[in-house]
């Protein structure tokens, strides 16, 4: 996926929102986890409290004595992280062996409810602890003692840590099954608008004149909006087209009138300069017709000339324009090309090459269709001809420009084809040929 994509901008959505999830999830399973562990450790430490307390008796002198040692070992093993203490109100009165000769000392005041109570308090060695206490009152005891269990944070702490490693990476695997599925997902959601794209792109290369295929209900819509412009743009077109000719018909009526009434006229000078003035607003006619039609069919969609098809009934035309000059017309390419415009156009082009090539030649042309990159197709004309200076090859460009004026034409036909060209996004350029005559290279969008 390329940079500014919409599947990265949901994949990178779909990223931000798996990890914020997750960690979320993370952070919340610890946290129930340790005060699940803590649970049971007081669960634990009340069970026991209650063997404890159950071994208490008043002793000689009223202070308070165990009767047995408890049942944990870890009460006789020093600094074990399991302790227990009685205090009554004249201080400690037991502890178990594994304080040693420390004391616990809780934080807080304990109250006397005869509930089970939790606090902090630092072990023997500096460790953090937890404590459980509860004040009770013993047989023939005036006085309520308290009675303490304590257990060390530290294993508690390390099977937090131990759950949270499990979990992490529980999490990360879990976390890229979900990218994977969140790839798949985006990726397949995207495939109907991957099918809009290749189908614009037929569109254009002209395969096809409209939007085929059916598209999810969030797509269809959008694919029939753009069908229906299509066929407005088209209708418009056709409009426009009409509007053209019935202006060239209106315009020419005119003139073939006028150049009729001057073969007419008395004097040869005047009637051959009215007809040849007519002739020349006629070809300026066409021309403009030709560019409006063109700039209005240039960047239209579904287009789709081919070229050898078009050109060659223009070369069997051309070499019979010329039959007392026996003019050789050799075509070759590859019938595959095509066009991506109006075959009229592409007639119009080729053609007015065509007859510049026939005009100056000395009997041969030749013509080659062949492909010029991936998107254009390269028109080559060649003629045996005596061809243009270097220097004045710019020049015969230029609208009404004849090099030589013994030769029928009106200086139109390589401007027409240079402006038809670049409204299509091509060009035309003019060379030596390999025969000595003039190379003329059209290259127009491929179809």
């Amino acid at each position: 996926m390329r940079r500014g994509s919409l599947g990265l901008r949901l994949l990178a959505l779909a990223v931000v929102w798996v990890t914020l999830a997750l960690a979320m999830a993370g952070w919340l399973l610890t946290d129930i986890f340790r005060n699940h562990a803590e649970a049971e450790l007081a669960r634990h430490a009340e069970l026991h409290l209650d063997e404890l307390t159950v071994t208490l008796h008043p002793g000689p002198g009223g202070r308070v004595e165990v009767s047995r040692d408890l049942s944990d070992p870890r009460f006789q093993r020093p600094l074990s992280g399991l302790y227990w203490q009685v205090t009554d109100d004249q201080g400690v009165a037991l502890r178990s062996r594994s304080l040693w000769d420390q004391e616990l000392r809780p934080e807080g005041t304990l109250p006397d409810d005869g509930a089970l109570h939790r606090r902090t308090a630092t072990g023997p060695d500096g460790e953090a602890l937890l404590v459980w206490s509860r004040r009770v009152r013993l047989p023939d005891s005036e006085s309520p003692v308290e009675v303490s269990v304590a257990a060390t944070t530290a294993e508690l702490t390390a099977a937090t840590r131990r759950f949270a490693e499990v979990l992490t990476l529980s999490l990360c695997v879990l976390a890229l099954g979900l990218l994977g599925a969140a790839l798949v997902q985006v990726r397949l959601g995207l495939v109907p608008l991957d099918r809009l794209r290749r189908a614009l792109a037929d569109l254009r290369a002209g395969r096809s004149t409209r939007l085929v295929g059916a598209f999810p209900s969030e797509v269809q819509p959008l694919a029939d909006d753009l069908n229906q412009l299509l066929a407005d743009n088209a209708e418009m077109v056709d409009r426009a087209r009409t509007q053209a000719g019935n202006l060239a018909h209106a315009l020419k009526t005119p003139l073939t009138i006028i150049a009729n009434s001057a073969a007419t006229l008395s004097d040869p000078a005047e009637s051959a300069l009215i007809q040849a003035e007519a002739e020349r607003m006629r070809r300026q006619i066409d021309r403009h017709l030709t560019r409006a039609r063109a700039a209005a069919m240039a960047k239209g969609a579904g287009l789709r000339t081919p070229v050898l098809a078009t050109l060659r009934p223009l070369a069997r035309t051309i070499a019979r324009l010329h039959p007392d000059r026996d003019i050789e017309v050799a075509l070759t390419g590859d019938e595959a090309l095509s066009f991506r415009g109006e075959a009229q156009d592409l007639a119009e082009m080729a053609g007015n090459l065509l007859d510049n090539a026939a005009k100056w030649c000395r009997g041969r042309v030749f013509l080659s269709v062949t492909a010029d990159g991936r998107d254009r197709v390269r028109i080559t004309i060649d003629d045996d001809g005596p061809g243009i200076p270097e220097t004045e090859r710019a020049s015969v460009l230029a609208r009404g420009v004849r090099l030589d004026e013994a030769v029928p034409g009106s200086g139109l036909g390589l401007a027409i084809v240079d402006d038809l060209a670049r409204l299509y996004g091509g060009d035309l350029t003019l060379d030596a040929a390999a025969a000595g005559g003039l190379r003329a290279v059209l290259s127009l969008p491929r179809g």
